[in-house]
């Protein structure tokens, strides 16, 4: 470990992954509780229209995921909620539709993007200070917003119908999330990138709603195993020289599935032998 602290690129390749953990600890109890862990890929997928477009006018991609990602959320809770499409509908025609501007912008663009698959597939040992700074203070909107409006994010995710009769504002506190969850993704596309984002923003959430039912100390969980999972996934990555985004993805996934098989193990061993 002490060894690739050596190098400054892997220091900020720790440090996007702490911020990314934080960031999915938090938004991704959210999204397990209220189980829109769909609605999160339509988002992550939509924003590729955002990338594209930035490729084409020769911007920071990230500056472009920004505002596609957001009004993509706007775009799927408004239609969710006013209209008769059904929510699937909306966010397959949104996840195709962003996809599409965003092909067809890069083929519009002169010469070859040359770090695309960066933002397709993510690549943590490559993030620039510039990033973290990003990262850094999309993180404290984020802390800022859920810590303002824990109570009655935690009556959104748990009944949505009482909160309604409560007076809390449901529609404009749905959208809200749905924008919280749009700027998580802006944090994670340098880690993993679009394509594995939702794997990222769910299993620690769905990891640490094994152990508890308090949603406060579910998000510290979840931001414990991101973080440790980003960590080793990183030193798996950086001995073995593979892709580090999917790396962190495999231990991470590997983890959860190694927990459900002996939670089951330990299920049927507990079961009184029957004749």
């Amino acid at each position: 470990m002490l060894e690739i602290l050596q190098y400054e690129f892997m220091i900020n390749a720790i440090t996007a992954g702490i911020l990314a953990s934080i960031a999915c600890g938090i938004i991704g109890v959210y999204v397990v509780v209220k189980r829109i862990v769909l609605i999160s890929g339509g988002i992550a997928h939509a924003s590729f229209g955002g990338i594209g477009i930035s490729y084409f006018l020769g911007i920071n991609p990230i500056m472009g995921v920004l505002p596609f990602s957001l009004l993509s959320a706007l775009t799927i809770g408004t239609f969710s909620k006013r209209t008769d499409v059904a929510e699937d509908t909306i966010i397959g025609i949104l996840w195709s539709m962003g996809m599409a501007i965003g092909i067809i912008f890069i083929g519009l663009t002169p010469g070859y993007a040359p770090d695309l698959m960066t933002y397709l597939f993510g690549n943590i040992l490559t993030v620039p200070q510039s990033d973290i700074t990003m990262m850094l203070a999309l993180d404290a909107i984020i802390i800022l917003v859920v810590y303002v409006l824990y109570k009655e994010f935690m009556a959104l995710c748990y009944d949505e119908d009482f909160s309604t009769v409560a007076g809390i504002p449901v529609e404009k506190l749905y959208l809200l999330l749905l924008c919280l969850i749009a700027l998580t993704v802006v944090v994670m596309i340098r880690v993993v990138g679009l394509i594995l984002v939702i794997a990222l923003l769910t299993i620690p959430a769905a990891l640490s709603r094994e152990f508890t039912d308090d949603m406060r100390k579910m998000m510290f969980l979840s931001i414990s195993f991101g973080i440790a999972f980003t960590i080793i996934g990183l030193m798996l990555s950086y001995y073995f020289d593979i892709a580090s985004g999917a790396t962190i993805i495999l231990v991470m996934s590997s983890f959860y599935l190694l927990h459900i098989v002996i939670k089951k193990w330990r299920t049927i061993s507990e079961k009184p032998f029957e004749i």
